[in-house]
């Protein structure tokens, strides 16, 4: 029988869904305070992950679960990008 290859499960900040690590996208802060988009999901620093839903990030940061997440308060530039990337799928 061949091994069934593990799918890594992350939650999103907005919905709370668990969804495979792949389909979110990743914000993280790195260990020199920035908070940025990490495409490939392999920078280090703390992580928070987001459906690639508009609806989503707006939970995620009227409910600042998104801040709460990266332990720091994330700016809006950070916020307009994502936006902007999600309107563009």
């Amino acid at each position: 029988m061949p091994k069934v290859k593990k799918i890594p499960q992350r939650m999103c900040v907005g919905c709370q869904e668990m969804r495979p690590k792949k389909e979110l996208i990743r914000v993280v802060r790195t260990p020199q305070g920035e908070v940025e988009i990490d495409p490939t999901g392999k920078r280090s620093g703390r992580g928070a992950y987001i459906c690639p839903r508009l609806e989503c990030l707006e939970k995620a940061v009227k409910g600042r679960r998104l801040e709460r997440a990266l332990q720091r308060p994330v700016g809006q530039e950070i916020i307009q990008s994502l936006a902007e990337g999600l309107k563009g799928q």
